[in-house]
């Protein structure tokens, strides 16, 4: 489960067996948790779901997103597309 960023205490990760869903990233903090697709082609974030979440959180957490959205996307390239992780490319 590798950590992409640690922003304002919300902590930006990946699930290392999720390689066969399109790109995405979870979010915590505290007891608030979430999940964001990340459409490439139309630089856009998409709530999958979130628990414990107010409004001003989203509006946080997509914020976050995307201002660093080339990183998480780059970050999932490599993680999940690298050749020596035995995924195919």
């Amino acid at each position: 489960m590798p950590t992409i960023l640690f922003i304002y205490g919300w902590k930006f990760y990946f699930y290392s067996n999720e390689s066969l869903e399109p790109i995405h990233i979870h979010v915590q903090k505290g007891d608030a948790e979430a999940k964001f697709w990340l459409l490439i082609d139309e630089i856009e974030v998409i709530e999958a779901f979130s628990y414990n979440f107010t409004v001003a959180n989203k509006r946080e957490v997509k914020k976050i997103i995307y201002q660093h959205f080339d990183i998480i996307i780059d970050a999932w390239i490599t993680h999940f597309l690298k050749p020596n992780n035995g995924a195919s490319s």
